[in-house]
């Protein structure tokens, strides 16, 4: 269990940042309100997301979609700690991204059992391209699912790999 443990404080502390961040937004920045931080490109904007990813199932027409959602999630962190559990110690790129993904996920969880929604607010735009806004837990998993490819297509044979 010791082995795990500095994954787990990763996890923990992409929890802690997220909920802090979001704690901030929501006692700072109206909900619709922007705070801008580099003109033409970022800006700190307070929404709600009550959807999935990109603001899908968003609509209060899919009454059904949060406890969907609570179900997936569930689902999802159940395989990503089983492929966890499954990692070597040699591994630790890949167990890395795992923790960040980990993390991440549980902090928007929280956000749906907690309010019922997502707080997302970071907001990027470049000229006519706009991001949808997201928040930290959103960045640390996408970095997190980075990672974790990048550390499975440069993987270092083992031993026991079959050839």
């Amino acid at each position: 269990m010791k082995r795990f443990a500095p994954y787990a404080a990763l996890a923990g502390l992409v929890i802690v940042l997220d909920q802090v961040s979001k704690a901030l937004i929501v006692a700072h920045v109206p909900f619709y309100g922007s705070v801008r931080l580099i003109p033409g490109f970022l800006k700190l904007t307070h929404i709600h997301n009550k959807g999935a990813i990109l603001g899908l199932f968003n609509s209060s027409e899919y009454s059904w979609a949060p406890a969907l959602l609570l179900v997936l999630n569930a689902a999802a962190l159940a395989l990503v700690l089983y492929y966890f559990s499954k990692t070597t110690d040699e591994e630790r790129a890949a167990r890395f991204g795992l923790a960040l993904i980990v993390g991440g996920a549980l902090g928007n969880v929280i956000d749906r059992i907690a309010r019922g929604f997502v707080v997302d607010f970071i907001e990027m735009s470049a000229g006519s391209f706009h991001w949808p806004t997201y928040n930290i837990a959103d960045s640390c998993i996408t970095i997190g699912a980075v990672v974790l490819v990048w550390s499975v297509i440069f993987r270092r044979p083992h031993a026991s790999d079959p050839v």
